[in-house]
């Protein structure tokens, strides 16, 4: 039987321990993950936690609608059993009618036949050989720009801090992205948990004058290396020091049970970008219905 949850209801550890033994765990599913990035958040769960869905939502003008949280690519359906398409859509329907309005994005792992379903693209790289054998896979163009950054006079470190890389992505992307200064703040306020608890790496790259090129946050789950979020500087683009970050990360991880997630893309640029380093495509999938708005 599926149930609906309250947040304040949840039996935190069994929910937090269902996501962590998921086959498609996300690192976005988890509590307190999601009571970060979403404005409000309650959960369908399967019996006594066999499976869960967590369902972020909103109200406005005092309807309620389930939508994407910024931060989260890919929630959905969870279990250590493979979940198929009926499970999914039982889920789908147990969905509480007082949400007029529902933007969810499934993972990877909940197959789904329905006319509401639109195909998102995720591209993945998984790091489970060696170095020298990962590094074959680039393209060449990918292989050619990795040694070039390799003779560039700029230094990559990792680091504790997030808001030079934001303040970077503010500056050169603001005018270009649908993002707001809450989404900025979640953003913060997430790294600097995930800096707490180890889960995440930050990367930068600077030049001799010690001047932001760019950098990137990735996450770290028990399954996979999220490439959440990056920003570069026009300088930064011409010396392609995320091709370094990138390459930097994927050298650091080789040969290990880890999936790099590069979150995307459908723009075709950035899908080349993603596959030149070997990555493979990966759909994931979101429904939307909508009762009314």
């Amino acid at each position: 039987m599926i149930g609906y949850v309250k947040r304040s209801e949840l039996d935190v550890a069994k929910y937090n321990l269902c996501i962590e033994n998921s086959k498609n765990s996300r690192i976005y599913a988890f509590s307190w993950y999601l009571d970060i990035v979403a404005d409000n958040w309650d959960v369908l769960i399967l019996n006594d936690y066999e499976a869960v869905m967590p369902l972020p939502w909103r109200s406005k003008n005092f309807i309620k609608y389930i939508y994407p949280p910024c931060w989260a690519q890919q929630l959905g359906v969870f279990s250590a059993k493979t979940i198929d398409n009926k499970l999914t859509l039982n889920f789908i329907k147990s969905i509480p009618k007082k949400f007029k309005k529902i933007t969810l994005n499934l993972n990877s792992e909940n197959p789904i036949s329905n006319k509401r379903i639109i195909d998102k693209t995720n591209y993945i790289l998984p790091l489970n050989k060696p170095y020298s054998e990962l590094l074959m896979n680039y393209k060449q163009v990918r292989r050619r720009h990795k040694n070039r950054s390799n003779s560039e006079k700029f230094s990559i470190s990792k680091t504790n801090i997030s808001q030079e890389t934001i303040q970077l992505f503010i500056k050169e992307k603001q005018n270009i992205v649908d993002l707001k200064e809450s989404d900025y703040n979640k953003l913060e306020q997430l790294i600097a948990y995930l800096n707490d608890k180890k889960r995440v790496t930050i990367l930068t790259v600077k030049d001799e004058k010690e001047v932001l090129l760019g950098g990137a946050f990735f996450l770290k789950d028990s399954k996979r290396l999220t490439y959440l979020f990056s920003s570069t500087s026009k300088e930064g683009r011409e010396k392609k020091v995320m091709t370094y970050i990138i390459d930097s990360m994927i050298e650091e991880y080789s040969a290990s049970h880890l999936i790099l997630d590069f979150e995307g893309s459908v723009v075709p640029g950035i899908a080349f970008f993603f596959k030149s380093f070997g990555a493979e495509k990966e759909m994931y999938f979101n429904y939307q219905k909508r009762l009314f708005f």
